[in-house]
């Protein structure tokens, strides 16, 4: 056979091989894999970040990394296993149990930091790999927890924010994800000179909050020694700005830590300044006079008789000390936190007008306040009132509400009678624009005529009232201390209480406006005792930081 012969059948030889490949690729192949000529790979965006308002971070990116092996490129399985185990500090058998020789990809670990990557690396382990991926990080830990709520992960394993901010905003703090689209062949490789497209990813936007990180960690350190202190089982401080309903501050406790939420239960992530319901006492009490004193159904210096007891059906009601003064003026009942003197302020204003007015304050309402998880509570029909309804509702007891809808309402008493929008997020930022939340003005209580008269009211209240606190020298403070028995199968349990005061300062030009609420004080059951004294601490924290002058 000639060379020209050999050649020709080897020609023919590789003729026949290519045609029987392409054939191969091109028939079972495709059917047999369902070959996608066009792959389209997921660009994601970078989650938005949440800052307080001076721009302190909060809420950040952190990038981590997944941790995987190639059962099959595994040289020292042992050595593998030992040293992954000791670096990672979890059980080697956990490690050994995740090793498939039949797969080629194995998750073995989230969540690598930065130091630990560089030490695996260094161990030069053969079947090791790592993936990037970015990790919500709190560089504050706790410090605003239920306000920021936490990213976790859904049933499909995509990221999402729950409760809080991060829920309330999951979807601007998304973003949106892009694309990358590339032509492949029949083996699945990139054609160089094929088709490539590409939408880039849209970040998500930055919160700036109208929280101020000092002001929140002073409200939290006083609330985690207050717990102590009193003996208390929960409570909850907010300071807002009374004319915006900016939130300043909201510390609840006990809380979580947002960076290992997977070890707390639900009970935790709920935030009782807007989930939880409480029946607020005495602190409700300037809502009727001011509703009343609106109506010119009485008038600040209107004397009422504070006899004894009185009585509404079946039901009697009782001053908190079973004592009476006889001839007494409306301020003296604010001072003095008299339940029969509330009464009778309620007679004047009669039922239908208190009723409206805890309409017009908001309650049975959501705030909408921008985080996840707010409830309304219920104002039950008028119809559903009883006299006795009407009568306990004038000193805060019989009607639930949230803190937030308190404070809410309290801040229209001292604000002019505007009912605002409670907020906390400030802007919504990117690269390139910044967008300003409006301040939001949902309706009027009162006038500022009636706003004015009772701030002084309650700057009396302070000054003469039954208890004696170490308020802050040279400053004039408003406020009313609350104590409210709670209530359990339909009946109040009067060793269980919950204690609260709500203040306001400067009283001329309220800079900032404090709710203190502590659920169950053992060493004493009344607000004046507990609750009081550590809203006089916030406050003069606050007047500090504020660098608020004394007023002559």
């Amino acid at each position: 056979m000639t060379k020209l012969n050999l050649l020709f059948i080897m020609f023919i030889g590789c003729f026949i091989f290519i045609t029987l490949k392409l054939f191969y690729l091109q028939t079972f192949k495709t059917v047999s894999q369902n070959v996608d000529y066009v792959q389209t790979h997921k660009i994601q965006p970078e989650r938005g970040r949440i800052f307080d308002r001076g721009h302190f971070p909060l809420a950040v990116n952190q990038i981590k990394y997944r941790l995987f092996v190639e059962p099959k490129k595994i040289k020292d399985q042992k050595r593998l296993i030992k040293e992954t185990a000791r670096l990672l500090a979890i059980n080697e058998a956990s490690i050994a149990a995740k090793i498939d020789t039949n797969k080629n990809w194995i998750l073995v670990q989230l969540g690598i930091d930065q130091e630990t990557k560089v030490s695996l690396e260094k161990l030069d382990l053969d079947g090791i790999g790592f993936e990037e991926e970015s990790y919500r990080y709190y560089p504050e830990a706790s410090l605003a927890a239920h306000l920021l709520g936490f990213l976790g992960r859904n049933s499909n394993g995509d990221k999402i924010g729950y409760f809080g901010l991060e829920g309330y905003y999951d979807k601007e703090l998304s973003g949106l994800p892009g694309l990358m689209q590339s032509e492949r062949d029949l083996l699945g490789r990139p054609i160089f000179l094929g088709t490539q497209e590409k939408i880039d990813a849209e970040n998500g936007r930055d919160l700036i909050l109208t929280i101020d990180k000092s002001v929140q960690s002073v409200i939290k350190r006083r609330l985690k020694s207050a717990l102590e202190t009193y003996r208390a089982k929960e409570g909850c401080i907010i300071v807002v700005d009374p004319n915006t309903l900016e939130i300043l501050g909201l510390s609840c406790l006990p809380d979580f830590d947002p960076d290992r939420y997977y070890l707390f239960n639900e009970s935790f992530f709920k935030n009782p300044a807007i989930s939880d319901l409480y029946e607020p006492g005495s602190t409700f009490k300037p809502l009727i006079v001011a509703a009343a004193l609106e109506e010119k159904a009485i008038k600040p210096d209107e004397i009422f008789q504070e006899k004894g007891p009185v009585t509404v059906g079946e039901y009697t009601i009782r001053t908190w000390n079973d004592q009476y003064e006889g001839a007494i003026t409306t301020t003296r009942i604010l001072e003095k936190s008299s339940n029969v003197g509330m009464v009778m302020i309620g007679e004047k204003l009669n039922n239908n007008r208190i009723y409206r007015y805890l309409q017009k304050y908001g309650f049975g309402n959501l705030t909408d306040i921008d985080l996840q998880g707010e409830v309304s509570g219920y104002l039950k029909p008028k119809s559903q009132w009883y006299p006795i309804d009407f009568a306990t509702v004038t000193f805060g007891q019989g009607i639930a509400v949230t803190p937030i809808q308190m404070i809410r309402a309290f801040a229209a008493v001292i604000n002019g009678g505007k009912i605002m929008r409670p907020h906390l997020v400030e802007k919504l930022a990117t690269e390139s624009d910044e967008q300003i939340v409006p301040i939001k003005k949902t309706s009027e209580a009162i006038g500022l005529k009636t706003s004015e008269t009772v701030k002084k009211m309650l700057i009396d209240t302070v000054e003469h009232g039954e208890a004696v606190w170490a308020k802050p020298k040279g400053y004039i403070i408003g406020g009313k201390t609350g104590t409210a028995q709670v209530a359990i199968k339909g009946h109040y349990d009067p060793t269980k209480t919950i204690a609260s005061f709500i203040g306001f300062a400067p009283a001329d030009k309220p800079r900032f406006l404090a709710l203190v609420i502590l659920r169950e004080p053992q060493t004493s059951q009344w607000g004046s005792e507990t609750a009081a004294p550590l809203f006089f601490e916030v406050a003069k924290d606050l007047i500090v930081y504020y660098n608020i002058t004394a007023e002559q």
